[in-house]
């Protein structure tokens, strides 16, 4: 008999023990809070960003929160590949967070932006704005851009997406690899 209310308080020990060890909760999935506000949640979302009918970039997400009667779309894991008026593919950018606006089909990028070009051009920033209209990428935050043998670093630019022309708003610095001021066929 003295037996029984020994394992039935080792037991109760043992129960209690489990319940404050964290190993044996069930684990609990990342949960944004966009998604208890939002109008509608999509996975795998995937934007056309046209002008004038004519596909200048492909937004994609791993997941969009809508708001605004589905005109806004705040967005999770960015992906977006620039197009040229010719259907080339120009650029891909990827970025943590972002936004897109279908009235006037806007796109903005938040948070480890980098943007690679199809000539090897890298720029990272920190946030973005894409407008297809004017076929221009743009930030007012400091960004890297760099090349084989070349680096570009300021506060604010605006470039097309393949990054052939850039003009730095402010604080313009880099470096270049080797260069020649010898006429070609002299050296």
């Amino acid at each position: 008999m003295t037996s029984r209310p020994f394992f039935a308080a080792a037991a109760l020990l043992v129960a209690v023990s489990a319940c404050n060890n964290s190993k044996t909760r069930p684990p609990t999935g990342a949960h944004s809070a966009l998604a208890d506000s939002a109008d509608q949640v999509m996975f795998t979302a995937r934007f056309n960003l046209t002008d004038h009918g004519l596909m200048r970039a492909q937004l994609q997400a791993e997941r969009a929160y809508f708001f605004d009667e589905s005109t806004r779309a705040e967005l999770e894991t960015v992906s977006t590949t620039f197009f040229s008026a010719g259907g080339e593919k120009e650029a891909l950018l990827t970025a943590k967070r972002g936004s897109y606006n279908s009235r006037g089909g806007s796109m903005v990028a938040r948070g480890d932006v980098v943007v690679i070009s199809e000539t090897g051009r890298r720029l990272t920033t920190q946030e973005l704005r894409y407008d297809p209209a004017l076929n221009e990428v743009a930030s007012d935050s400091a960004f890297v851009l760099t090349e084989p043998g070349r680096k570009l670093q300021g506060v604010g630019f605006r470039a097309d997406p393949n990054m052939n022309n850039v003009r730095v708003l402010k604080g313009a610095r880099g470096s270049a690899g080797e260069t020649s001021t010898a006429p070609p066929g002299t050296q």
